[in-house]
């Protein structure tokens, strides 16, 4: 078949991929100059299965309201004069329940640890060696005893997902990762989660649009979709600015940018942005060998080594797409870093950078055919997008080829929003 693949984030990168490798003839449409080069561009990193959850949790409705005045708070909501903002706001605000919480939790789980799997295996396959692989899990630290009596009751709940872990008193997490020796953050107790990993998605993604260019993929990049085209009840293709483009099948792998194509065909996909910031800082020589990522509870900012980089990301604001950065968030990632990485970073060298995070209310991406035939949705992937970039990517893939998926697709496709096929 002729597959339109939109957008080439490491999602749709990944999924032009398996499209490619079952044997369709495949083209990118994309409107930035390259592959990732936007949410995909300068995230934390992290490759956490272990962490995979909804950000819609019990107590967090009450955690935001708290946070509304506070100057340096790591989740802010900033309401608009938006109909999608207040519904998707609503939606959210049902999620966020024990009940709900479990369930999207161990759906998000399930495609998490298979995303993992299947990346370590495209990686293989593919002989893609230079993004920043290392899998030596996480350090999710706790800074007060309230947290790390939080931390042990997660962790007891981890049991229940599956993850592996291990419960590290405050001595024992300098014997874990010596590296941290020199901190000056205080700390009463963290979860070693071993089957995390870390990875630079931007490199991934370029990596793999230089694969499929070399195979004969067509990448049409500086090119803006403007609209899906239809005939009868199935998508032919889109309307681009470089003209028309036919297709047997479309993939929507747009990121934030999904629901303003779809709306016209009357599909409401719930996916709003939540921006978040990162700050990237070159090693120096002397610099200490952090191995694992280290999760900050109190500050909820990821830091991963990726080579020879520093990578430290976090915040979550509701409030529109866009993109401006402000400064004292990056002051707030350098200071969280100085104080776990006291030395050895150049930080005359900070890259500082703000992206938009494509969210679902509830947490679980959307997945697979719509109501219209030849049209398939890969969205809403929020904060884990590089975790589930892969495994989502295959799936859709089997979907587009008729095949079933690997793994169970209840919770992960458009049923939920009633915008799934008939």
């Amino acid at each position: 078949m002729r597959v339109l693949v939109l957008g080439a984030g490491v999602v749709g990168m990944a999924t032009a991929y398996y499209l490619w490798r079952d044997g369709h003839e495949v083209t990118v449409v994309e409107r930035n100059a390259g592959a990732a080069g936007e949410t995909s561009f300068g995230n934390a990193g992290g490759l956490c299965p272990s962490f995979a959850g909804p950000w819609a949790a019990p107590g967090m409705v009450s955690k935001v309201m708290r946070m509304l005045l506070q100057a340096d708070a790591p989740i802010r909501f900033r309401p608009q004069a938006s109909l999608p903002q207040w519904r998707w706001i609503a939606r959210w605000v049902a999620e966020c329940n024990p009940e709900s919480f479990r369930r999207n939790k161990l759906r998000m789980q399930r495609v998490a640890h298979y995303s993992l799997a299947c990346l370590r295996s495209l990686a293989d396959e593919a002989g893609l060696h230079d993004f920043d692989f290392h899998a030596d899990g996480t350090l999710w630290l706790f800074r007060t005893p309230q947290e790390a009596e939080l931390g042990r009751l997660a962790a007891r709940a981890l049991d229940s997902f599956g993850v592996p872990w291990r419960w590290l008193e405050p001595h024992e997490v300098d014997a874990c990762e010596p590296a941290l020796a020199q901190r000056s953050a205080r700390i009463a107790g963290a979860l070693q989660l071993p089957a995390d990993a870390s990875g630079d998605s931007h490199r991934f993604a370029q990596s793999l649009a230089q694969l499929l260019r070399d195979q004969g993929v067509a990448l049409r990049f500086n090119t803006t979709v403007e609209a899906l085209e239809t005939e009868g009840d199935r998508v032919t293709g889109v309307r681009s600015s470089a003209g028309r483009l036919t297709a047997d099948a479309c993939v929507v792998a747009l990121g934030n940018q999904a629901p303003f194509l779809l709306r016209p065909l009357g599909l409401n996909l719930p996916v709003y942005p939540l921006k978040g910031y990162s700050i990237t800082v070159p090693l120096l020589a002397d610099a200490p060998d952090i191995r694992p990522a280290l999760m900050d509870e109190h500050n909820k900012v990821m830091i991963s080594r990726l080579g020879g980089r520093i990578r430290a990301a976090g915040m979550a604001e509701l409030g529109g797409y866009g993109l401006s950065a402000d400064p004292a968030q990056r002051e707030m990632l350098l200071r969280v870093v100085r104080e776990f990485i006291p030395r050895g970073m150049d930080e005359q060298r900070v890259d500082f950078w703000a992206g938009l995070r494509p969210m679902t209310p509830d947490g679980p991406p959307i997945l697979g055919p719509t109501r219209w035939r030849g049209l398939f949705l890969n969205s809403g992937h929020g904060s884990n997008g590089w975790t589930q970039a892969c495994g989502t990517s295959r799936i859709v893939a089997s979907l587009v080829a008729g095949r079933t998926p690997e793994i169970d697709l209840e919770g992960l496709t458009g049923e939920r929003f009633g915008i799934s096929a008939r």
